[in-house]
């Protein structure tokens, strides 16, 4: 028995990356999972796979944006599945952030979608989620969020806001619905190298965040799944509320870290010295 046995979810932005592997560790686990995405072909491909491994899914094309299609998806799930458990918001409006400027550069209409996708589309994909949790006795959402979220950079001023706002809407909702039985986090993903981020970097700016990492690897969108399985299971059971970082510890130490903090000892031997000799991005 998988710890989502006789569990409905609904997972968005599914057809890749963080997404898909949200789905496959959900439906490995038991769950009939929907799994929607704004790429059609990327969600029947990915319903695919999992019924090759025997389990139960629906691909649905979505764009969260959308009131009516976001409703229309929870009223398939209902029709097809009789409900929902779970719900992972993982959409977001990643073809935006290489116009995602600083605040006097921003075009007004990057910041408007973004807000539109990643923002408003989780809210809707939640009130939609909330009153079937409740008529089933309750249920668990994860709101992917970012570290992006969490502190400032020279850019992607709307992504980073719009995940801030995430982590807020993460704990009202967390609090508005305790009561009843609603359990809601956000997981926090650093350098989490999927195809799509691989394709974005350089060599010379994987270098530079990879040295700010203090665990030495990339993050796998595998590792980030089972977070959030973990979270959605009953495992996690008194959990709720918290933004929970998944970054190699890239947020968790002073900012010379990369430098050799205080202690030119800090870093491993020859560390230091190939950090200094590599090139700055």
């Amino acid at each position: 028995m998988g710890r989502f046995e006789g569990k409905v979810a609904v997972v968005t932005g599914a057809g890749a990356g963080i997404g898909k592997a949200c789905t496959l560790a959900i439906a490995r686990e038991g769950g009939r999972v929907v799994v929607a995405d704004i790429d059609g072909s990327a969600a029947i491909a990915c319903t695919a796979q999992i019924a090759t491994e025997a389990g139960h899914a629906l691909a649905l094309a979505i764009d969260i944006a959308d009131a009516q299609a976001v409703a229309a998806l929870f009223e398939t799930a209902d029709r097809h599945f009789g409900g929902v458990d779970l719900l992972v918001n993982n959409a977001s409006a990643m073809h935006l952030t290489a116009r995602d400027r600083a605040i006097l550069e921003l075009d007004l209409a990057v910041w408007d979608q973004t807000m539109a996708t990643n923002l408003r589309g989780t809210l809707l994909c939640c009130r939609q989620a909330i009153p079937r949790m409740i008529a089933r006795g309750g249920g668990a959402i994860v709101n992917m969020s970012s570290c992006q979220g969490l502190s400032g950079d020279t850019a992607l001023t709307s992504y980073a806001a719009s995940k801030a706002a995430m982590n807020m809407l993460s704990a009202s909702l967390a609090t508005q619905y305790g009561h009843a039985q609603i359990r809601c986090n956000a997981v926090a993903p650093g350098l989490i190298m999927t195809e799509r981020l691989l394709a974005k970097l350089d060599a010379c700016m994987q270098r530079h965040l990879r040295r700010h990492q203090l665990l030495p690897r990339v993050g796998r969108p595998e590792d980030v799944a089972a977070l959030v399985a973990f979270l959605l299971s009953d495992d996690a059971a008194f959990i709720t509320g918290q933004v929970v970082c998944i970054d190699g510890g890239m947020l968790a130490h002073v900012p010379t870290y990369a430098d050799g903090g205080n202690s030119r000892a800090a870093r491993p031997a020859g560390e230091t010295a190939e950090a200094d000799a590599a090139p700055r991005c």
